[in-house]
C-alpha cells in the first residue's frame, strides 16, 4: 500500500527502484526481487497486466509509472470525509500534504473501480506468509531424527538513524550465515526469512507455513559509542521463550556480541558442533567496523543489478578492502560485481576485467577459506569464465562448509545446467527452494533451463514465467523465455521478449551471448542461439 501511495503522490511520473527502497523500505538491504514482487501484487490486486499495462507501467532500466488518472476525494465538508467520486476537487491541504501521510488521509482514486480496489489491496497485502506459497514449502516435513530448525527474522533497527537499518540486516545476515554452516541445524535462507521484514507475524504461524521448530527474533540499537541488542529464541510448537537476552556493549564489541549470540543459540537449542565448525565460529571475517559498514554499503547497492549500481558497489568494496587489507569476504564480493559485469558486456576490457574477477576471488579464498561466500564467489567467477569443473569444486566446497546454504545449491544447479546435466540441476535447485521457500527469480530460472535443455519446453516456458513475473528486469530469464516461445512456435511472444531484452541490455546479441553466456555443450549453444534467432535476437 505504501508502493502504491507513492506512486500516487507522483502520479505520471517514474520513479525509481532507489526511490523507492528508499521511501518505502527506508533504505533496508533488502533482495532486488522486493519491489517487484510488490508491485506484482498490485497488478494482480487490480486486474493489471505488465504487457498492456493500465495502471501501472515498467519503464525498463528506469523505475515504475502509475499512468491511471489520480484525485484525492474529499466532501466540501473537509478532510477525512471520503466523497468516493473521482472528479471531486482535491481539498487544499490534501494537495499540500500528499506526501505527509501522517497529516492527511490521502485517498487514491484510480478510475471509478478503485473504491472496491483498495479493499483487495489491504486485505492481500496484510503482514501474511505468501499468499501462494510455493510447493516446496507445503511437503517440507520433518523426519523423525532430523535436526531442529530455525529461521532468523530481521532484526529490527531501533536507532533514529534510518541508515542503521543496513547495519541491522548485515547482523542478520551475519547470523543466518553462521548458523547455516552447523549440519545438526537447519536455516532458513536470507531470502526467506527478509519477506517477513517489518511484518508482525507470530511464531505458530512461521511453524505453520515454513516447518520451522524455532524463531530468532531481535532488534539493534546502535548509537554513537553504544551498541544495544535484543534477542529471543520461542519455540513455534508451544510460543514459550525457550531463551532471551540483551547485549549492552560498545560498539567497538560488535563482532564479539555477534559471536556471543550465535553460541548462545547453539546452546539453547543444544546443537552438537564438530571442532571444525567450533573453530570456524570462532574466527572472525573483520575486525573492522569501518570495514564492515562499507561492505554492507556494497552489498545494498549490488541488489540492484543496474550498471550504475554495479560501478558503485565495486568502490564500496574496494573502500572496504582499503580499510582491511585481510577482509576475505569484501575481495570476493568485489571479485562478483566484476564477474557479473563481464557477463553483461559493462566493460571496455572484457578479458581483462574477468582475469580481474578471478584474481580477486582467489585471494578471496586464502584470506578466508571458512566461510562459504568465498568459495561461492569463486565458483560463480569460474563459471563466468567458463571454467566448468573448477566452479563445481569451489561450490561444493562452499556447501561443505555450509549445508543449509540455498544460494550453493541455487548456483551449483546453473553449473549443472552449463554441462548439460539438466537432472542433477532440478534436483539441486529443488533442495535450493526447500531452504528458500520465497526463493528468488535465480530458482525458477533454473528449472526453466533444465526443461528447455530436456525438450520439455511447456514446463520450461511454465517455469520460466514464473522467474520473469519475479522479476521482469532479468535478461536471462527474458533470453531462455524467448528461446523456449520460439521453439514452440510462439513467434509474437517470442519477439516480444527480445525487444525487452534489448531496451534492457542493448549490448546483449548473438556474439555476445557465445562469448560470455556459460555453456559447455556446443550442441547446447547452436540450439539455443538458433532458437534466438528465430526470436529476432540480432547478431
Amino acid at each position: 500500500m505504501d508502493v502504491l501511495v507513492h506512486l500516487a503522490s507522483r502520479q505520471g511520473e517514474v520513479v525509481s527502484r532507489s526511490e523507492l527502497e528508499q521511501v518505502v523500505w527506508h533504505g533496508a538491504v533488502i533482495g532486488y526481487d522486493a519491489v517487484t514482487n510488490t508491485v506484482i501484487k498490485l497488478r494482480k490486486a487490480l486486474g493489471d497486466s505488465a504487457r498492456n499495462p493500465s495502471f501501472i507501467a515498467t519503464v525498463p532500466k528506469r523505475g515504475y509509472q502509475l499512468i491511471a488518472p489520480v484525485a484525492a476525494a474529499f466532501s466540501s465538508e473537509g478532510p477525512g470525509k471520503a466523497t468516493g467520486d473521482p472528479g471531486a476537487s482535491p481539498h487544499p491541504s490534501a494537495l499540500r500534504g500528499r506526501t505527509d501521510r501522517a497529516k492527511v488521509a490521502l485517498l487514491v482514486v484510480i478510475l471509478a473501480a478503485v473504491a472496491a480496489v483498495i479493499w483487495v489491496i489491504l486485505t492481500r497485502l496484510t503482514p501474511a506468509p505468501s499468499p501462494d506459497p510455493p510447493p516446496a514449502t507445503q511437503t517440507l516435513t520433518r523426519p523423525l531424527g532430523q535436526p531442529p530448525s530455525i529461521i532468523v527474522l530481521p532484526f529490527e533497527n531501533l536507532s533514529e538513524d534510518p541508515l542503521q537499518e543496513r547495519f541491522a540486516d548485515g547482523m542478520t545476515e551475519d547470523l543466518i550465515t553462521d548458523l547455516s554452516g552447523l549440519a545438526n541445524l537447519l536455516v532458513i535462507a536470507s531470502n526467506t526469512a527478509f519477506f517477513y521484514k517489518g511484518q508482525r507475524v507470530q511464531a505458530r504461524q512461521l511453524g505453520t507455513d515454513l516447518h520451522v521448530d524455532f524463531v530468532l527474533a531481535g532488534n539493534v540499537r546502535r548509537r554513537g559509542d553504544s551498541l544495544r541488542v535484543n534477542a529471543q529464541l520461542v519455540d513455534t510448537r508451544s510460543a514459550f521463550q525457550v531463551w532471551a537476552e540483551r547485549f549492552d556493549r560498545p560498539t567497538s564489541e560488535t563482532f564479539a556480541v555477534q559471536d556471543e549470540l550465535t553460541n548462545r543459540i547453539v546452546e539453547a537449542l543444544a546443537v552438537r558442533l564438530s571442532e571444525q565448525e567450533r573453530q570456524r565460529l570462532a574466527r572472525q571475517s573483520t575486525t573492522s567496523l569501518a570495514a564492515y559498514d562499507h561492505f554492507l554499503e556494497g552489498q545494498r547497492l549490488s541488489h540492484s543489478g543496474t550498471r550504475e549500481s554495479n560501478e558503485q558497489a565495486q568502490a564500496a568494496y574496494r573502500r572496504a578492502i582499503a580499510a582491511d587489507p585481510g577482509y576475505g569476504r569484501a575481495y570476493g564480493a568485489l571479485a562478483y560485481t566484476l564477474a557479473f559485469s563481464f557477463r553483461r558486456g559493462w566493460n571496455a576490457a572484457p578479458l581483462e576485467t574477468a582475469d580481474r574477477a578471478l584474481e580477486l576471488a582467489q585471494r578471496a579464498v586464502e584470506l578466508d577459506d571458512s566461510i562459504p561466500q568465498t568459495h561461492w564467489s569463486l565458483g560463480f567467477v569460474r563459471l563466468m569464465r567458463r571454467e566448468y569443473q573448477q566452479a563445481e569444486r569451489a561450490v561444493e566446497q562452499a556447501l561443505l562448509l555450509a549445508p543449509n546454504y540455498a544460494d550453493g545449491y541455487g548456483l551449483l544447479a546453473l553449473i549443472k545446467n552449463a554441462v548439460d546435466d539438466a537432472p542433477a540441476a532440478i534436483a539441486l535447485i529443488e533442495k535450493g527452494m526447500q531452504l528458500n521457500p520465497f526463493y528468488t527469480w535465480d530458482y525458477p530460472y533454473n528449472l526453466g533451463r533444465a526443461y528447455y535443455t530436456l525438450g520439455q519446453i511447456d514446463a520450461a516456458i511454465s517455469a520460466l514465467e514464473a522467474a520473469r513475473a519475479r522479476n521482469e528486469n532479468a535478461v536471462p530469464v527474458r533470453l531462455h523465455l524467448a528461446a523456449a516461445y520460439a521453439r514452440a512456435g510462439r513467434v509474437d511472444d517470442a519477439q516480444w521478449e527480445v525487444e525487452e531484452v534489448q531496451v534492457l541490455s542493448p549490448t546483449d546479441t548473438i556474439s555476445h551471448l557465445r562469448a560470455t553466456h556459460p555453456i559447455g555443450d556446443p550442441e547446447l549453444m547452436r540450439e539455443l542461439v538458433e532458437d534466438l534467432r528465430k526470436a529476432g535476437l540480432p547478431e
